[in-house]
């Protein structure tokens, strides 16, 4: 009689001892339950292995936790074929393809924000977290004064007759009107080479404003003897080609005008002596310059009340901020009176 074969059960129960077959050591995982511990085994080993992103690693250690990852990996895929190979090849196959490429660790934590650290390289972007309570950089600097708006100038009236005019106003229209004329004379070459007693050798270092006023206060200079300075001006230049208002002949010229116009003008003058010295020259000066202009003006020193007049309203009509007061009433002494009848 035959002896029987042996069934897979009572092969499965010898021990390799008994059949002379040599295996591993290795426990078999026969059951689901032992198929379960291997996963979960294999699972533990790569999380202990796995690097978390938000920790400074260096190079060196990355690369050393990498080779161990990879050596626990390939030690246990044997295992975990074993495990599975009572079920079917093609588990056991993608059991050990899951192995030998794990997937990413994903962390809980990785949605959380990173501790703004000084040594973090974390970069900020629009969907960064935010503190609700943070003060930005805009509260934190105070505001900015706003910028005052400049004020309008103020329009100074003047009196329709320049005879009750302020000296210090006019002084400021006559140097505003002289001030054009030297800045537009001094580009001018001089006619011929040709040099006039009025001419100075370089120019003061005075302002023609700052002059003009030291000779209406210390020479008490009244608005006609100002305005009679300016006619001056014109006639000298038609008289005397020669002669141009620049910044070397300025100075000269309104110390002789005012000189002359006092004299001619006023019934009570200071001396010469008096007016070099406010002009700053030498009374030897003074007399060779005002007989020049006299001669040049050919003894013509004495304008009409009207072109004096009419000198006042020009200054005023071409210099900014100062106006004529237009409400005030014109006195008419010429308006016939009419007388009532008596009965006889």
């Amino acid at each position: 009689m035959l002896a029987s074969s042996p069934s897979p059960s009572q092969t499965a129960l010898r021990s390799p001892h008994q059949t002379g077959a040599h295996y591993e050591t290795t426990p078999q995982f026969n059951s689901p339950r032992s198929s379960r511990l291997a996963i979960e085994e294999l699972r533990s080993a790569l999380n202990r292995h796995t690097v978390d992103p938000a920790s400074p690693v260096s190079p060196a250690d990355l690369r050393r936790r990498t080779s161990v990852a990879t050596a626990a990996s390939v030690t246990l895929t044997p295992k975990l074929a074993l495990a599975n190979s009572s079920t079917s090849p093609t588990a056991a196959y993608t059991l050990a393809s899951a192995a030998a490429n794990p997937p990413p660790a994903t962390s809980t934590t990785s949605s959380m924000p990173a501790p703004d650290t000084p040594g973090s390289n974390k970069r900020t972007s629009p969907t960064d977290y935010h503190a609700p309570n943070a003060t930005s950089a805009q509260d934190v600097q105070p505001s900015q004064a706003k910028r005052r708006r400049p004020s309008k100038a103020e329009i100074k009236i003047l009196p329709v007759q320049y005879e009750d005019a302020d000296p210090r106003d006019l002084v400021v229209l006559i140097s505003s009107m002289l001030l054009e004329l030297i800045s537009f004379n001094d580009k001018i070459p001089l006619n011929q080479g040709r040099l006039t007693r009025f001419h100075s050798r370089s120019p003061p270092r005075i302002s023609v404003q700052d002059y003009m006023q030291r000779l209406t206060t210390h020479a008490t200079l009244s608005p006609p003897i100002l305005l009679s300075m300016v006619y001056y001006i014109d006639r000298l230049c038609a008289f005397y080609p020669a002669f141009t208002v620049s910044s070397l002949t300025i100075h000269r010229f309104l110390i002789t005008s005012a000189t002359v116009a006092s004299k001619g003008l006023s019934d009570s003058f200071w001396t010469n002596k008096t007016y070099a010295r406010v002009g700053g020259i030498s009374m030897t000066e003074l007399a060779m310059l005002e007989l020049e202009f006299l001669f040049r003006t050919q003894w013509r020193i004495v304008p009409q009340p009207e072109v004096l007049e009419d000198y006042y309203k020009s200054l005023v009509e071409r210099c900014d901020g100062y106006e004529i007061d237009r409400t005030a009433p014109v006195d008419d002494d010429s308006a016939p009176t009419t007388t009532a009848a008596t009965p006889s």
